[in-house]
């Protein structure tokens, strides 16, 4: 099957091609994108001469690439949209492992193009769940998960998906887990990227310190999975083997548990589910020998309140939620705001919004440009130490 890959140089992308590399029989890499770390651009040319285009954000640098690979071709965003690469490119499915709201336009074009999207984007279901599920409803596209959470729930329901009581989401906690919200005041970005468990990206290790992500994830999973927020929980885990977990009304539970490496997860995703897996069925945690978990408390990790106002009210407060957390957390990683001073600008923003019902793409795209600009206002009185919460 012929794959575009979105986001190559990222954690995910890298792993994909891990994935692909392994698999040659059944993958071909036709496209890729990357941002601003092109050196990957070389190896990747190298392990695949299928590779046709290639699209990168600095102009400069395409043309240097032009000179060296004219049988490659090269565009940047200075006269093309990343969604021009789907089109460009004969692939059957489009992984999309960008960061952030940049990964939403891709995602609608790919269902739109009758794409299978293998998604790491969080924020495109967070953002845009309705418009999606209103596509694949049309039969736009398919739509799998590779969010190592979403995965295996996906593996369980496709062993047993009747009488569920609940779904539930496992977490690490992020690098501050053992620290108590009075300790959380003077802590720094360099210390939240020590994430106990995974190996991950800045931004989304971050949103594993202050659990926004997992707040994320739910929203992903009444989406994905058509559940309501009432039938979706979360437990605490240390060592991030059980993935996630399924239980049902007998009283009996199912979950996925394997080492913490999202190649699992991506190369179910690129098999579409077809190909063999393993789940376990336990009557407690307290029989997975080994595994560490704790109850989950709301108020240590208040951002994950939100996924029930945005599952409920729908609208655009999934936009401003990603967006107002993105810039925060930008912020944050430039040390120009305290970590505390992430939450409070997210639910500043979440509490002036007037939400818009239905909305439309260019709704989400409006709100999202409004919220960035008035969270980077609230930063600059931060940084100006003009803001009192």
């Amino acid at each position: 099957m012929n794959i575009l890959l979105l986001g190559a140089s990222g954690s995910i992308g890298s792993q994909t091609i891990d994935v692909i590399n392994k698999n040659p029989q059944d993958f071909t890499l036709v496209g890729f994108s990357v941002g601003k770390r092109t050196r990957c651009i070389s190896y990747i040319l190298k392990k695949h001469p299928s590779v046709t285009h290639v699209y990168m954000i600095d102009e400069a640098k395409a043309k240097y690439y032009r000179k060296k690979y004219p049988n490659v071709t090269f565009i940047s965003s200075k006269t093309n949209k990343l969604e021009d690469l789907i089109d460009m490119t004969d692939s059957k499915m489009v992984v999309n492992a960008l960061v952030g709201f940049s990964g939403l336009l891709p995602s609608i074009h790919a269902l739109k193009a009758n794409k299978k999207l293998a998604l790491a984007n969080k924020e495109s279901l967070v953002v845009a769940g309705e418009l999606i599920n209103k596509l694949l409803d049309q039969g736009k596209g398919e739509l799998y998960p590779i969010d190592s959470e979403h995965s295996a729930l996906w593996k369980c329901l496709k062993v047993s998906d009747t009488h569920v009581k609940k779904m539930i989401l496992t977490a690490s906690g992020g690098a501050f887990r053992k620290l108590n919200r009075d300790e959380l005041i003077n802590v720094k970005a360099s210390d939240a990227l020590k994430h106990p468990t995974w190996k991950m990206g800045d931004k989304i290790t971050i949103d594993c310190a202050t659990m926004i992500n997992k707040c994320f994830e739910i929203i992903e999973a009444g989406y994905l999975y058509r559940y309501p927020y009432s039938k979706i929980g979360v437990t605490l885990h240390d060592e991030s083997y059980l993935h996630s977990y399924l239980e049902y009304e007998d009283g009996s539970f199912r979950g996925e548990i394997s080492k913490p490496d999202m190649r699992n997860p991506i190369k179910f995703a690129l098999y579409q589910g077809h190909i063999t897996f393993s789940t376990q069925s336990f009557k407690s945690l307290s029989d997975l020998k080994g595994l560490h978990f704790h109850e989950f408390k709301m108020e240590r990790y208040p951002l994950v309140s939100l996924a029930e106002f945005v599952l409920n009210k729908k609208g655009t407060y999934g936009a401003v939620l990603n967006r107002a957390n993105e810039e925060a957390v930008h912020a944050y990683l430039k040390d120009e705001i305290s970590f505390l001073d992430i939450e409070r600008i997210v639910f500043k923003m979440m509490n002036e919004h007037k939400n818009i019902t239905n909305p439309s793409l260019s709704d989400l795209l409006k709100v999202d440009n409004d919220i960035n600009i008035k969270t980077h206002e609230v930063i600059e009185k931060i940084k100006k130490g003009e803001m009192t919460w």
